[in-house]
Formats: C-alpha cells, sequence, structure tokens
C-alpha cells in the first residue's frame, strides 16, 4: 500500500496544491485530469476576474516548489481566471512534471476485489480507480489513498426551479448557457434580449459582462430572474465583506438595477422553456412568462458523485457535502459572517483515506474560496502522511462575508429572516420590473 500513489482527481488549484503537500511530506501523487491542461475548469471562465488577490490565490506548499524553478510569485492585483493559470496553474503543473496526467477522466471507484457491500479487509485493500482516456480507452490503476479535488463546474445546476430540468430545457440548449456570461460575446448579446438566471456572485458576474456588452450596442437588454424577494441582501455584504472585490461585485450589480439597466423580476421560479417566434420563452410556476433571445443560466453547480457510487459516503442529504461540513456552510441555516476552516477530520469518510475537498466538498452550497481548499489539502496531507498534530492544527482564519440575518423565510415578501443569527433582516427593495 505504502509504495502506491496517492491519487488526486483534478489538476485544477486545490488538487495541484494537493500534489504539492504530497511530494512535500514524501509521498507520491498521481494527477488525473480529465480536460488537456491545468485549470480545465478555471480556463471556461478565463475571462472573469477573481474577487481574491494573489496572494490569497497561492498555496504555499506549492509556492515553495515553484520557488525552487526560479518562479516569482505576483503580489498585487487581481487576476483573471486566464491569469491564474498562465501565471501560477501552468507554471505549477510544470514543475510537477509527470506526476500529471491529462486526459484521464475518472469514472469509477472502489477497492480492489471489494464492491461496496463487502466489510472484510476492507481497508487494508488499496483503491481500484477506473480511468478513462480521451481517446476512449479504460485502464485501472491502484492508489493507497484517493482526494477528490474533481470541483462542481462540470455540473451546473438547471434552470428549472425544482432542481430538475425544467419542461423543454434539453430542447432549447441551443439558447442556453450556463456559467457566466462573457463580454467577448457580442454576436450572441448586442441588441439582443438576454435573461440572467439565478443569484450569487456568478449571477453579478453575468450581469456585469452584459452590461459591458450594452453600454456599447444600443438596443441591448438584460433581464434578472431571481426565486426570492428582492432586497438588500440579494446584493451580497457590499462594504462589510472582508473581501472588498466580493462586496464590489454585489454593489456594482445593485447600482446597475437601480439604474434601469438591469430590470429584474423576482419570484421568477422556471417550470418551462418554450420556443415561440424564434425566442426562447421562459415560464414560472405561476404561469409568468418572459422571453428572451438568449439565457444565462447562472443557477449554481452540484457535485459529480456518480464514480464515487461503490464509495462509502457520509454526506448531508440537503448540501451533499460532508456531514461534519454541512451545518458550516448551509445557506438555509448560515448566511452571516463567516464559517471555520475546515481539515481532515472535517472532510474524512467512512470509506478510509478518501476525501472530497475543494470546491466539491462545499456540495451545493455557494462561495467557495481557494484558501479554504488550501487549508483542507494541508490537512489532508497531513493526515495521509501520520502528522495528526498537523492535520488538526488550524492554520487559517476566514474572511467575513459581512452578510447578515440568515437566510430569511423562502416566500417572504419583505425578506424576513426565519432564524437568522445575528442582525434584522435586509429591507425591501421597491423597483420596477418589465412584468
Amino acid at each position: 500500500m505504502h509504495e502506491l500513489p496517492v491519487a488526486v482527481i483534478g489538476a485544477g488549484p486545490q488538487g495541484l496544491a494537493a500534489a504539492a503537500h504530497l511530494l512535500e511530506r514524501g509521498l507520491q501523487p498521481l494527477v488525473l485530469e480529465a480536460g488537456n491542461g491545468p485549470g480545465a475548469a478555471v480556463s471556461q471562465w478565463g475571462h472573469v476576474r477573481l474577487f481574491s488577490a494573489w496572494p490569497e490565490l497561492l498555496d504555499p506548499a506549492s509556492v515553495r516548489l515553484l520557488e525552487r524553478t526560479g518562479w516569482a510569485a505576483p503580489e498585487r492585483g487581481y487576476p483573471t481566471g486566464q491569469q491564474w493559470i498562465e501565471s501560477y496553474l501552468a507554471p505549477l503543473a510544470a514543475a510537477l512534471g509527470e506526476h500529471v496526467r491529462y486526459g484521464s477522466r475518472v469514472v469509477g471507484l472502489s477497492r480492489r476485489g471489494r464492491d461496496r457491500l463487502v466489510d472484510a479487509d476492507r481497508a487494508q485493500q488499496p483503491f481500484t480507480v477506473l480511468v478513462r482516456s480521451s481517446d476512449g480507452t479504460e485502464e485501472r490503476l491502484l492508489a493507497r489513498a484517493v482526494i477528490d479535488a474533481s470541483g462542481t463546474w462540470g455540473s451546473p445546476n438547471p434552470v428549472g426551479a425544482d432542481g430538475l430540468p425544467a419542461l423543454g430545457e434539453h430542447a432549447a440548449a441551443a439558447a442556453i448557457s450556463y456559467g457566466i456570461a462573457d463580454r467577448a460575446d457580442v454576436a450572441r448579446h448586442a441588441g439582443k434580449h438576454t435573461v440572467v438566471v439565478g443569484a450569487g456572485h456568478s449571477a453579478f458576474n453575468s450581469i456585469l459582462e452584459l452590461e459591458q456588452i450594452a453600454a456599447r450596442n444600443p438596443g441591448t437588454r438584460i433581464t434578472w430572474a431571481i426565486r426570492r424577494p428582492l432586497s438588500a441582501g440579494t446584493f451580497g455584504g457590499g462594504a462589510a465583506d472582508e473581501l472588498p472585490q466580493r462586496g464590489a461585485l454585489g454593489s456594482m450589480t445593485q447600482r446597475a438595477v437601480r439604474s434601469g439597466a438591469v430590470q429584474v423580476i423576482a419570484g421568477f421560479r422556471t417550470e418551462q422553456v418554450l420556443g415561440q417566434d424564434g425566442q426562447t420563452v421562459l415560464v414560472a410556476e405561476d404561469g409568468r412568462q418572459v422571453a428572451a433571445d438568449a439565457v444565462v443560466a447562472s443557477t449554481g453547480f452540484r457535485p459529480d458523485l456518480s464514480f464515487l457510487s461503490e464509495m462509502r459516503l457520509d454526506l448531508d442529504p440537503t448540501l451533499q457535502a460532508p456531514r461534519r461540513l454541512a451545518s458550516e456552510i448551509d445557506p438555509n441555516v448560515h448566511s452571516c459572517g463567516t464559517v471555520r476552516a475546515t481539515g481532515a477530520a472535517d472532510l474524512a469518510q467512512p470509506e478510509p483515506d478518501l476525501y472530497l475537498v475543494g470546491m466539491k466538498s462545499y456540495g451545493r452550497a455557494p462561495t467557495f474560496l481557494a484558501l479554504t481548499g488550501y487549508e483542507q489539502v494541508r490537512s489532508v496531507v497531513a493526515a495521509l502522511a501520520g502528522d495528526h498534530e498537523a492535520a488538526g492544527r488550524v492554520e487559517l482564519e476566514l474572511p467575513d462575508t459581512g452578510v447578515c440575518g440568515g437566510s430569511g423565510v423562502y416566500d417572504s415578501p419583505d425578506g424576513e429572516a426565519g432564524g437568522g443569527c445575528c442582525a434584522p433582516a435586509p429591507v425591501r427593495l421597491e423597483l420596477s420590473t418589465p412584468l
């Protein structure tokens, strides 16, 4: 077992950091990445500027590895996703060399000779990792431990408000993009009507990207469809956020709404998607409709658990996150201040030596910071190396979000808190809407 590598799923920021920590501890990593290069998911939102500054985007063990190659750390500024790849993730992957394999998608995970039902001698058997290469060939690899840092970007939530694809959503796929709009996509949005579905930082970024297109192309219209009532809390913590650029995203979105550049439809829960007169029509549960030339679904993401079906997992039934972590990040009950840093003890599963880290460890919860993931992998690798004192030590204090008052009653028109945590609920904003 100890001669086998630790399999790391995903060559994103947390996966590469895990490999750097493993090497530093004298353990052999094997990073398996489905994409063709490091940060493959990050590259899909490479146009977006992060709200974390450079020092908050660098893992200490990775920096130590890179500095031995003559690399110098960026010191100031807020990079885009593409700059993060070019100036940090790609050099880190190059420094890791043969420990990283691309075009290698993990499609199954089990124990050698043991399916999910078998107890006997289970923990003493290595993991079997079923890998499918980009050319379609498959192979089985053995690993002493597995760190799943595969993220959630590849599993976006649908437009449908109940978590299922809305009726007609698949048929309308050509008109719907998932994730974050791009100001460079002028042909798709200029002079047309785009509806952004969803709330949170992805939606803020989409709105601000589209606003840039609208400023240069008359006739461009932006509508924002959100499921809950509109309130001050809709726009995040603003100036109270300890990450200023994160707070600024919400503040700029609020200004765009107040200026009339963005029209809002609140309490809109999509049930059906129709094609009508060359447009895509979103139909809400209450019968309201909005027609668009394009739809941007900034509705969040969910973890892909399909390849873990033979693993014994203890996940929160709501968030699909490790159970010990869920109460800290559940947006239904926790929306004020910050959450504590988490480590190996919080992420451990009933399957020994299997850890879900990074964005995947948050399940369906939003607002994950790179700093959180770096602390997670530091602790997890320390545990795998047998350094339980270091694994149990907390070396990170996360910044306050500036959001307070609980998640609010779901259908309350005034955002009244339902078991909120500290301050009075945000006040309702009265704004004009297109319906």
